[in-house]
């Protein structure tokens, strides 16, 4: 290849196609994508050719800049993975004889604990969107479930089965079936009450009977999120919250750790310190 770039616009494309062909996660796959383009951009305008031309110096360089940028450290540490698996996939296909990013260092910085809601919180937010009926069976989804919000946006109609909920298997995460309590199937008979027709089967669509996206579903409730005064909180908080509180009022590991789908116990594990550390009511599934 001629043109300055087209190596590395080549070696990036390459790096794509393995990650789809190893099913690694959709959003794995656009967040690798969007650093190594970064990346690849930022040694094209330096002047850089081709991959062999490329030392540990000019990767931190590139940190450097994302660093007076405004980066934060955790991005930073998360785009030093995606630098660190590209090189060892050009290492491992012979594109390069030298790794530079091997020696690369992550930074340190204290990552904080999922954030939980409190039975006031939580309250509150189902207060404020419980005018609107989807965004609250939405809500109550994720509180009565601890479903993802990638497969709350993938379900579809024929996913609810009376008092159960097929979640489909997809990236990685097998098929499992989540009971419906209560609370998760009177929100849900409301929302599919007034649920526009339409020939698109998504559980959740728009007025005009388009799917739901994940984007959409995020800024829907960050806005409930502010107007029921809860701060520094996420859709996955949400998740966060019925993990919590389910291991405070005395749900076996197992049975939570199956529920919501983690691959290994110790995932599930990891939330236990964090509700010793809090004054966590104890509330039964139908009641949260």
């Amino acid at each position: 290849m001629n043109s300055a770039g087209e190596q590395l616009l080549s070696a990036q494309q390459q790096f794509i196609n393995y990650l789809q062909e190893a099913h690694r996660a959709t959003a794995t796959i656009v967040a690798y994508s969007k650093d190594i383009e970064q990346l690849m951009s930022f040694l094209s305008d330096m002047g850089k050719k081709n991959l062999g031309q490329i030392e540990k110096d000019d990767l931190e360089a590139f940190l450097k800049k994302l660093t007076s940028d405004g980066y934060t450290l955790k991005s930073l540490s998360r785009k030093i993975n995606s630098i660190k698996t590209f090189y060892r996939f050009l290492k491992n296909n012979n594109l390069v004889s030298i790794n530079p990013a091997v020696d690369i260092v992550h930074p340190k910085y204290t990552i904080k604990p999922p954030r939980i809601l409190s039975k006031m919180e939580y309250r509150a937010l189902r207060d404020a969107c419980r005018g609107d009926i989807r965004t609250y069976s939405i809500v109550e989804l994720f509180l009565q479930t601890g479903i993802r919000i990638g497969e709350l946006a993938n379900l579809k109609l024929e996913n609810i089965k009376d008092k159960e909920l097929t979640i489909d298997a997809q990236e990685g995460h097998p098929e499992r079936n989540v009971p419906l309590n209560k609370a998760a199937k009177e929100a849900l008979d409301k929302w599919l009450t007034i649920r526009p027709k339409s020939s698109n089967n998504a559980l959740f669509i728009t007025k005009t009977g388009k799917p739901l996206l994940v984007r959409n579903i995020r800024t829907t409730i960050d806005r409930y999120f502010r107007m029921a005064g809860i701060t520094e909180a996420r859709v996955n908080d949400l998740r966060h919250t019925f993990i919590a509180h389910h291991l405070a009022s005395g749900t076996p590991l197992t049975v939570i750790s199956k529920l919501v789908g983690h691959k290994r116990l110790s995932t599930t594990e990891k939330y236990l310190d964090l509700v010793k550390e809090k004054t966590t009511d104890n509330i039964k599934l139908e009641e949260l």
